[in-house]
């Protein structure tokens, strides 16, 4: 399958007076280190895991707490620092805590508990100087929570429910906790073909379109906290809402309620370029990016590009899993599991991605990865390996020299362009990884 530009859109110099809408990464204060920015120092990391299931895909007992070197991205497990616990009275169960998200005060932890339906969400409250969690409470899901995410004024959890096929919103009140759902949406029927418009060959990728329903993969505000946007990967549908803090209900349809992607191809995730005018999906059952114009005054998108996920010549059944944006707005990251790669795509001038290569993540489907809040590393998380590998992301010259001169980094990383990824080394265990995010 071939790229294909699907209309012209500005040159990103035009864009680039959205910088205010960036949201920038902060290092972690925890444990005394040094700031992310620094080529020193550690940074914490919280993994989810899928649980109560030994040896059949629930290999985790709930959310670690990890430390990555800034220097060498060596990844270290600490310890486990929620356990997957049962229901007790009024709170749910915190099984399998596949989804993870970060409050913007870095002083809470949320997660999203995928078991059910119904399933749950959890509140945590951060320690700083240890990076350990307490437990606040739960709030029942109608469906599995499959993401979860706050918005920046950390006010709502939301929460985009694969199993079920819900979205919900819950108010985070004063002291980190959780309130019960403000907002629900079930995706009824419209669930769209069983084979993928933009398959590869020989595929047979059917995940989301087995039906009745839709499946929620991805509910997130957009960088002006205006919006919040989520895919459904069942009936092919990116849907925009408009966000209204204290609102009854706070989310209510844009005048464009939802865009389609091409039946079949089924949205999973998404990411915006730091500009806040570009977005790109990655869809599951096509093994396809899609690039899209986001108008932050409407709320309105408009597909740009769609270009193949996997590598050139490749054929077979793949799933995509996760999508990311490089901090600096220069890269485009994403995972195919079963081909088992990392895709790296450079972003022109105008936004229109080009495939630049791919990395073996080591692994057995890479469900999950992140990228570290200094831009160094990409930690993979691959789900039936039950282990996480760490790259070094090959910086700009400048860059490169800087690494090369306080670490000592191998001469031959010249030989990679910017954007692409070296493998450190480092494997570390972890059961059924699903969900992660950087403590910030």
């Amino acid at each position: 399958m071939e790229t294909r530009r699907l209309s012209g859109i500005s040159r990103r110099d035009l864009l680039k007076g959205a910088a205010a809408l960036t949201v920038a990464a902060c290092a972690p204060q925890a444990l005394g280190e040094h700031t992310a920015g620094d080529s020193f120092g550690t940074v914490l990391l919280y993994i989810g895991t899928y649980t109560g299931n030994p040896g059949g895909g629930g290999n985790g007992q709930g959310i670690y707490l990890c430390e990555l070197d800034l220097s060498t991205g060596n990844l270290t497990v600490l310890r486990l620092v929620a356990p997957a616990l049962p229901a007790m009275g009024t709170t749910p169960s915190t099984n399998s805590p596949s989804t993870l998200a970060l409050d913007p005060t870095g002083t809470h932890l949320y997660a999203g508990n995928e078991y059910g339906p119904p399933g749950a969400v959890s509140a945590y409250s951060i320690d700083r100087l240890t990076g350990d969690l307490t437990l606040l409470n739960g709030q029942p899901a109608v469906g599995a929570p499959a993401y979860v995410s706050v918005d920046q004024g950390g006010s709502y959890l939301f929460s985009a429910e694969y199993s079920g096929g819900w979205f919900e919103a819950f108010p985070i009140l004063a002291d980190g906790s959780l309130g019960p759902a403000v907002f629900q949406q079930q995706d009824i029927g419209n669930v769209g073909p069983r084979h993928a418009t933009n398959a590869p060959p020989g595929s047979f990728a059917i995940s989301g379109h087995e039906g009745p329903n839709g499946h929620p993969q991805q509910m997130e505000v957009d960088p002006s906290n205006q919006w919040v946007l989520g895919t459904d990967a069942g009936q092919d549908r990116i849907y925009v809402w408009k966000l209204t803090p204290g609102g009854t209900p706070p989310l209510t349809p844009a005048a464009i309620p939802f865009v389609n992607t091409p039946p079949g191809d089924g949205p999973r995730h998404f990411a915006f370029h730091p500009n806040g005018m570009w977005l790109y999906s990655i869809q599951e059952e096509a093994s396809t990016i899609m690039f899209w114009q986001f108008d932050p005054v409407a709320g309105a998108l408009s597909p740009q590009q769609i270009l193949p996920s996997v590598p050139p010549g490749f054929t077979g059944t793949n799933f995509t899993s996760e999508i990311r944006v490089s901090a600096d707005g220069d890269f485009v990251y994403g995972a195919n599991r079963l081909n088992d790669t990392i895709g790296v795509f450079s972003i022109g001038d105008d936004g229109t991605l080009t495939q630049v290569s791919h990395a073996s993540t080591l692994g057995d489907y890479p469900r999950i990865f992140t990228i570290d809040p200094s831009g160094r590393f990409v930690v993979v998380g691959n789900q039936r390996a039950d282990n996480v590998t760490t790259f070094r992301i090959n910086r700009r010259e400048e860059d490169r020299d800087e690494d090369r001169r306080d670490h000592g980094e191998d001469q031959g990383d010249s030989e990679r362009g910017p954007g692409q990824l070296k493998f450190t080394g480092n494997y570390t265990p972890v059961g059924s990884p699903s969900g992660m995010v950087f403590l910030t």
